[in-house]
């Protein structure tokens, strides 16, 4: 992974038709994705690549920020994202496949996220989806240690939906995708946006969120009616 590839996932997500209900992001070849390219962090750098940007640099922060695009369209409501994880996904690809709604991996799927083992921070807005996942303890220990998660481990976390072997992948997601399409086109945004917003309402402000949901989508359907 490197800027211009971040800069591509933002635009693929920018540019992403209207009608697009599922986004299935896979590697090529065995493997997810290996992570960071570590040239970027070299006095050469990645040839055709931009540098690395400098914390001196005050357009650090929004630099950052537009690599950080690549990653959070992907939870858009209008869209189900779908990570299909073979083989590694280590740091950044770590991230990416958290970034997505779903995964499906396959049995010899090894996920790492190695940023704090190379004395930096994991800042591909893999930190929250984690915690969310498999609590603060667990990521702090899984973060910290930089170890290596293998595809039974991940099952046990959470951090996966299903696994599956090797050549079951491009099946299994293709069954997903397919169950995914059967729903209402609206019903199924509109749920998506409900359950993003549930982790931080109280049960009272989540009962007045679906009361608000319901009404939008019905009044919808009928003035479209």
């Amino acid at each position: 992974m490197t800027p211009g590839m971040w800069h591509g996932l933002a635009r693929i997500g920018a540019e992403l038709p209207d009608d697009v209900r599922v986004v299935v992001v896979r590697g090529r070849g065995p493997s997810f994705c290996a992570g960071i390219d570590l040239r970027m962090f070299t006095a050469e750098g990645v040839p055709g690549e931009e540098r690395n940007p400098s914390p001196a640099d005050p357009g650090f922060d929004a630099s950052i920020a537009s690599f950080q695009a690549g990653y959070t369209w992907l939870r858009n409501p209008s869209i189900v994202s779908i990570a299909a994880v073979q083989g590694h996904a280590i740091g950044a690809g770590f991230q990416l496949a958290l970034s997505c709604d779903l995964r499906i991996i396959t049995d010899d799927a090894k996920f790492c996220m190695k940023e704090p083992a190379l004395g930096l921070v994991p800042d591909l807005t893999g930190t929250k989806p984690l915690v969310d996942i498999v609590g603060l303890p667990r990521a702090i220990e899984l973060c910290l240690t930089a170890r290596t998660v293998d595809a039974r481990e991940a099952a046990d976390l959470r951090l996966a939906e299903l696994v599956v072997p090797v050549a079951d992948l491009d099946g299994a997601v293709s069954d997903l995708v397919a169950a995914l399409l059967s729903t209402d086109v609206a019903a199924a945004r509109a749920t998506k946006a409900l359950l993003a917003q549930a982790a931080g309402n109280t049960l009272e402000q989540q009962a007045a969120a679906e009361r608000a949901a319901q009404a939008k989508l019905l009044a919808a359907k009928v003035s479209g009616a």
